[in-house]
């Protein structure tokens, strides 16, 4: 046995390994390398495609269904218990009968004026005034002549603010004639800068606001001031009557229709365009066009704009074209109904093809309210968009293919009514707390660059404590 290991152990030092040359270990490696890509193109010959082949699927292809569809595509992301919470805190008094007075001229379009108006709210509060139901913008681009109760039910919001503030309809006559102090108050002010505004009443009874947009900061108030602009937003700036009463209807006529519905607030306008300098996808007519308009409005301070950088900045909008491709490319079926959130879309319903090619479903006011219903709303485009606010409120699922004063509000509103899915390319409406400036922003620049407090009112307005609920 002992010398059968020992023979066992000496054979591997009999064995001598050839050496190859640095040519024939080429040849070799080569060789092998050749095998391997004839055997794959064998093996996969019959599925490669030509480069130049158009790989879409053709447009009557049959749609797959995910069968996830209803949880993934329409369901409500998890909201975690949170729901909304604006009641005052134990140290919150009751408003007293100030006679001091703010008279208010509320710039911009529709959610500009609200969301100043709610920032007025909170500012009259602050310096124990009394707050004259606001003027309405009526010399914005959409020069509507409505009146603050055109729009609002203004019982209802003197009613619901009545232990907040004190709110009249009209200064008193005794004092149409006293001096006011005029002033344009600085944006994104803190709390310290309307307690030092309150040295104004020493000499002056009436002080005159002419822009109410952003006038409030987003962050580091105190809780009571924000729960009360979300009071002031959420409650009492209800639409008035004939429009809350026409929207619920158009709301179930889109349910009758498809019981689910996508509202998408395609902002393509001529005047955002032209603001924003977005000229992507237009002809070299409407991009001139654009750049005259803006050139000739002379409150717009930015007149030459480099769209390409704009774009690739993402500054601007999606164009129709590709929020078809994006709703795709999430999963949403061609069937879906989708209701237009938006004024006239600029270049008409040429600039709608490939979108409808997509999804045919595609709906406006127009197409589901009479000729009559509408007609009270003619030439008043603070109250039409009234009635889009309320229909994207309402919808299963919004979609704003840009962020803006709209997008902002309808998201906002809907994470108050319970994180209701709310689709930008980032993000789905879930729960976060409201995001602060970027690192390294300073001065003034940081403020500007904060979330809005009504695009994301958490955490101060949403919570899960029942005993903080409205």
């Amino acid at each position: 046995m002992a010398s059968n290991r020992g023979a066992w152990h000496t054979r591997p030092s009999k064995l001598r390994i050839r050496k190859f040359s640095p040519f024939q270990l080429a040849v070799f490696i080569t060789f092998v390398f050749g095998i391997s890509i004839f055997i794959f193109f064998l093996c996969t010959g019959d599925v490669l495609l030509d480069a130049d082949q158009d790989l879409s699927l053709p447009e009557d292809a049959p749609q797959l269904e995910n069968e996830e569809t209803p949880d993934k595509l329409w369901g409500p992301p998890f909201s975690h218990g949170l729901h909304q919470c604006v009641k005052p805190t134990n140290k919150y008094k009751a408003a007293e009968g100030w006679d001091h007075y703010l008279t208010v001229r509320s710039n911009g379009g529709l959610n500009q004026m609200r969301t100043g108006i709610s920032d007025m709210v909170a500012v009259a509060r602050i310096m124990n005034a009394t707050l004259v139901i606001p003027q309405l913008d009526r010399r914005s681009f959409w020069q509507d002549s409505s009146t603050f109760s055109d729009i609002f039910d203004e019982a209802h919001f003197i009613k619901s603010l009545e232990r907040d503030i004190r709110v009249v309809k009209e200064l008193p006559k005794d004092l149409d004639s006293v001096p006011r102090a005029r002033k344009h108050f600085t944006s994104w002010a803190s709390m310290g800068y309307y307690e030092e505004m309150k040295l104004l009443w020493k000499d002056f009874q009436v002080v005159h606001v002419a822009k109410s947009d952003s006038r409030l900061a987003n962050n580091d108030l105190p809780l009571d001031i924000q729960r009360l602009r979300c009071r002031a937003l959420y409650h009492a700036l209800r639409f008035a009557p004939p429009i809350e009463d026409l929207g619920k209807r158009l709301v179930e006529r889109l349910r009758s229709r498809g019981g689910r519905y996508i509202a998408l607030h395609l902002r393509y306008e001529k005047d955002m365009l032209s603001f924003t300098g977005c000229t992507y996808g237009l002809t070299d007519a409407e991009s001139e066009e654009l750049r005259i308009m803006r050139e000739k409005t002379s409150h717009w301070k930015l007149k030459k704009i480099n769209s390409t950088e704009q774009r690739i900045g993402g500054s601007c909008p999606l164009i129709p074209k590709e929020v078809g491709i994006f709703l795709r490319a999430l999963g949403y079926p061609s069937s879906t109904l989708i209701y237009i959130a938006a004024g006239e879309i600029y270049g008409g319903d040429d600039r709608l093809l490939e979108l409808r090619a997509r999804f045919p479903n595609l709906v406006f006011k127009e197409t589901i309210a009479t000729r009559e219903e509408l007609e009270a709303f003619s030439d008043h485009a603070s109250q039409s968009a009234a009635l889009d606010y309320i229909i994207s409120i309402e919808s299963d699922v919004f979609i704003p293919s840009h962020s803006g004063n709209m997008a902002r509000a309808v998201e906002g509103h809907r994470r108050f009514l319970g994180h209701r899915k709310t689709i930008t390319p980032d993000r789905q409406g879930g729960p976060r707390k409201r995001g602060v400036s970027p690192p390294g922003v300073k001065g003034r620049a940081r403020f500007r660059s904060e979330e809005s407090f009504y695009e994301n009112p958490y955490p101060e307005c949403i919570c899960n404590r029942e005993k903080d609920s409205y």
